[in-house]
């Protein structure tokens, strides 16, 4: 497995629509491991694969929402190939939503509480389900990568504003 880089606002390959996944071979399976190791690296919850360069319709996502008695997350890689929002409710929820091309910034983002989905694994199988909480919100975000959309996007022109002089900051600091 390879830790790739991840690209970075404001990289125009972000920008792009990614094309659906058609061969479900070996070389995916490999690309799939890579993106979970560059997001367990990052760390990250979640990673489109359009930031790491390849524009396909394909993203991995593990909350690592519970810990093991040693208090280290417990992984759940969960793969979505070709996803699809099929309905979203009308309720929303906020969440304070970061991005690993955008490091280090975070905002509140307000979304559809819960939507449903459907998309194929990693062998081409498909699934359809229910989504709340986290994931819901998470799914929503990678899949707005997959579509050329950043979460500073859903952001006031002012709060945009703000994360991105943050951003830059940040970046004249370190170098």
């Amino acid at each position: 497995m390879t830790v790739m880089p991840i690209l970075e606002v404001p990289d125009p390959r972000l920008r792009v629509v990614s094309k659906p996944v058609e061969t479900f071979d070996d070389a995916l399976r490999t690309l799939v491991a890579d993106m979970f190791e560059t997001m367990y690296d990052a760390p990250g919850i979640g990673l489109a694969a359009i930031q790491v360069g390849e524009e396909k319709r394909l993203l991995v996502i593990d909350l690592q929402e519970e810990e093991d008695e040693d208090g280290k997350p417990i992984k759940d890689p969960q793969v979505f190939v070709n996803p699809e929002i099929l309905e979203t409710s009308d309720e929303v929820s906020t969440y304070k939503e970061g991005c690993l091309s955008i490091p280090e910034q975070f905002a509140d983002v307000e979304r559809p509480a819960r939507c449903k989905a459907r998309w194929q694994d990693e062998h081409g199988e498909t699934h359809e389900a229910e989504l709340d909480g986290l994931m819901a919100t998470c799914l929503q975000h990678e899949i707005d990568h997959l579509n050329g959309v950043v979460f500073t996007d859903h952001l006031s022109r002012l709060k945009r504003d703000m994360v991105l002089k943050k951003l830059a900051k940040m970046r004249k600091a370190a170098a």
